[in-house]
Formats: structure tokens, C-alpha cells, sequence
């Protein structure tokens, strides 16, 4: 009479599932450090012009800027992120990151780059941070009354990149 065999037994679903979520964890994790490593992304967290082309979108601008008034004074950085506080600064610098690599990645933008109104803002707060005495009496030309107020990027909006 030959000996009785263990009764076999196969994976439990709750191991499947765990070793398939574990694969997909690691998959990502290893996609996103590899694309991090790939795209330079630590460049992005520093002030180094040479981060913003990167990806070649933004060569036009890059040329325009070291060849243009402020490229001894003030990198990209100084004039395209918030001076309030280094949160902002940074909640600035990564939805600005998320938003160029989606749309590289993607193709969605268009050939003439355009800034985005909240962008705009931050720049012409930048201008202020550094010209707010020189440009006081320009920027409210009207009367104390009628509460015109002009932006800096309203007349001077390709003085970074040219």
C-alpha cells in the first residue's frame, strides 16, 4: 500500500493578490525613479537655468533670457516663482513641473508657449519685489480715485526672454 500524499495545496487568494499589488507597487516605484533619474528631475528643485531646458520646449526662452537684461541679476526662478514664503515657492515649482511634463510628454501645447494667468500673477510680483519704487508712479497712473492699476507684464511682457 503506498504511502498517503499530503493533500496539495495552492496559493491563497489573499497571497495572489498581495504579491500582484506588491508588483505594482514596485513597478511604479521603479518607473517613477527611473523617470525622475531620465528627465533630471532633481535639476528641477534647484535654481539652475539650464533645468528649464531640459526638455528643448523651452529653448526660445532660454536664449532670449541669457541674452537679455536680466540674465547677470536674476534666474528663472527669481522672476517665475513667488518671494512670499518657500512653501508657496515650492506648491509653485511642483504644480508648474506637473503641468510642463504633462503637457511635454503629452504634445498639448501650443508653438507660441503662453503663460498662465496665475503665472502672470506670480511674475508681476516678482518685477515688484525687485522695481516696486521705480515703478510706482507708472503702475498707478490715474487718480488715487479711480483705482487703475497697470501689471508690468501688460507692457513689458517679453522683457525676461529677449
Amino acid at each position: 500500500m503506498a504511502a498517503p500524499q499530503p493533500e496539495r495545496r495552492g496559493w491563497s487568494p489573499a497571497f495572489v493578490l498581495l504579491t500582484a499589488a506588491t508588483f505594482a507597487v514596485g513597478l511604479m516605484v521603479g518607473l517613477g525613479l527611473f523617470t525622475f533619474v531620465y528627465a533630471k528631475g532633481a535639476s528641477y528643485l534647484s535654481t539652475d537655468p539650464q533645468a528649464c531646458i531640459n526638455c528643448h520646449v523651452m529653448n526660445e526662452q532660454y536664449d532670449g533670457w541669457i541674452n537679455g537684461v536680466h540674465a547677470d541679476v536674476a534666474t528663472c526662478s527669481d522672476c517665475h516663482m513667488p518671494h512670499d514664503n518657500v512653501v508657496h515657492k515650492y506648491w509653485v515649482k511642483g504644480e508648474n513641473g506637473f503641468m510642463h511634463a504633462l503637457k511635454f510628454t503629452t504634445g498639448w501645447y501650443p508653438e507660441n508657449i503662453v503663460a498662465r494667468p496665475v503665472s502672470l500673477a506670480i511674475t508681476n510680483e516678482a518685477c515688484l519685489y525687485c522695481h516696486a519704487e521705480l515703478t510706482n508712479d507708472i503702475r498707478h497712473p490715474g487718480t488715487p480715485d479711480d483705482g487703475e492699476v497697470f501689471d508690468c507684464v501688460r507692457c513689458h511682457s517679453g522683457v525676461g526672454h529677449g
